[in-house]
C-alpha cells in the first residue's frame, strides 16, 4: 500500500503507483474544516479520477468537521474515509490534529466516533505507537476505535516525538495486533522485498504500508507487491517524462513546475547521483519546463538508472 503523504501522493502519483500494483493508494491528508469551508486545495486533493477504491485520509481536532468532511468525501466518491492520527508535523500538530490527536484519547475517539457514524462507507486509521516513549496508548486507543466500528488500522512504528528519527519498531506494533480483530496493516522503514517480509513477520500485520521509500519511484509499491518489475533506464526516463506532465496538466505549468521539483529531486537523487551540484541546482531553479524535463532524463541516462543496491527491491 502506498501511504498518503502530505505535498506528495497528489494525483499524479497516485495514478502511477495504483498503475504500477499498489495495493491502495490514499490521498493527502485533506484538512476537515478547510474541505467543509470549500477550499480549492482540499478539493484537488479529494479527487479521485478513476482509482478504485478510492480512500480519502481526513484530518482534524473537531468532530463536527471531521463528520461533516467525511459527509462530503463520500458524497463525492470516496469508498473508504481514513482518519489522520500519525502525521507528526509541528504545523499539524501545533493546531491538535494528527499525531497530538493521541494524547487526548476521550477527545480522539469522539472524532473516530463522530466520523464512523456520519458515513456508510469503511473507515480506517492510521496512527503512531503513541504521542511519546512515555505514552505508548496505540493499543488502547485500536481497541476502542474498533468498538466504535473502525475498520482498519495502519500503525507506523514510532512515537509522534521521534519524527523519522531512529529505527521504527517493528515488533511494538505487534501490540495492535494482539487487541484488534480486523485488519492491519504495518508502516515504516520499509524500503526493501525483506523489509517487508520481515515487518510482516514481526508485526502480525496483514499488509504493508509503505511512504518515504516511494518517493522517486511510483512504482516501488507495485514492485514489492510482485505486481510490478524495477524499471529498465529507458522506461524511468519514460515514467519521469509521464509524470512531469501530468503535474503540469493537474496544476498548470506554473504551480506544477513548482510542486514537480521535489520530484525531480528525488528522480536525480536515486538515478543520476553523478551529477554535479552545481548541474542539479540549475536543474531545480530553472522556470523552463522543456529544459527542465530534458536536462533530468539525460542526467538519468548518464546515471544508467542504478540505485544503489541496499536501496534496490
Amino acid at each position: 500500500m502506498l501511504a498518503p503523504m502530505s505535498g506528495v501522493t497528489d494525483l499524479p502519483f497516485r495514478q502511477l503507483a495504483w498503475r504500477f500494483g499498489a495495493g491502495l493508494v490514499v490521498t493527502e491528508m485533506v484538512a476537515s474544516r478547510e474541505l467543509v469551508g470549500n477550499a480549492s486545495e482540499s478539493w484537488a486533493r479529494l479527487k479521485s479520477s478513476g482509482i478504485d477504491p478510492h480512500m480519502v485520509q481526513l484530518a482534524g481536532r473537531e468532530a463536527h468537521w471531521m463528520a461533516e468532511a467525511a459527509k462530503i468525501a463520500a458524497g463525492n466518491g470516496a469508498d473508504v474515509i481514513d482518519i489522520n492520527m500519525g502525521c507528526p508535523a509541528k504545523k499539524v500538530t501545533g493546531g491538535y490534529s494528527g499525531s497530538a490527536l493521541m494524547r487526548d484519547p476521550d477527545h480522539a475517539l469522539s472524532l473516530i466516533e463522530a466520523t464512523v457514524n456520519a458515513v456508510d462507507v469503511p473507515v480506517t486509521l492510521k496512527m503512531r505507537l503513541g504521542w511519546d516513549e512515555n505514552s505508548i496508548n496505540a493499543p488502547e486507543i485500536a481497541k476502542r476505535a474498533e468498538e466504535a466500528g473502525v475498520k482498519m488500522f495502519t500503525i507506523h512504528g514510532r512515537t509522534r516525538m521521534q519524527f523519522y528519527n531512529g529505527s521504527a519498531d517493528w515488533d511494538a506494533i505487534r501490540t495492535v495486533r494482539d487487541v484488534i480483530s480486523v485488519p492491519l496493516v504495518a508502516n515504516g522503514d520499509v524500503a526493501t522485498t525483506a523489509d517487508a517480509e520481515e515487518i510482516l513477520r514481526r508485526s502480525g500485520a496483514d499488509a504493508v504500508m509503505i511512504g518515504r521509500s516511494s518517493q522517486g519511484r511510483p512504482w516501488h509499491a507495485g514492485v514489492l507487491a510482485g505486481a510490478a518489475r524495477h524499471p529498465d533506464v529507458a522506461e524511468i526516463q519514460d515514467i519521469v517524462a509521464e509524470h512531469y506532465g501530468m503535474m503540469l496538466e493537474f496544476y498548470g505549468a506554473d504551480i506544477g513546475l513548482r510542486h514537480a521539483r521535489k520530484h525531480i529531486a528525488w528522480y536525480l537523487d536515486r538515478f543520476a547521483r553523478q551529477l554535479s551540484s552545481p548541474a542539479k541546482a540549475a536543474i531545480m531553479t530553472s522556470t523552463d519546463p522543456k529544459a527542465v524535463l530534458s536536462q533530468t532524463v539525460a542526467a538519468i541516462a548518464a546515471g544508467s538508472g542504478r540505485e544503489e543496491e541496499k536501496d534496490a527491491a
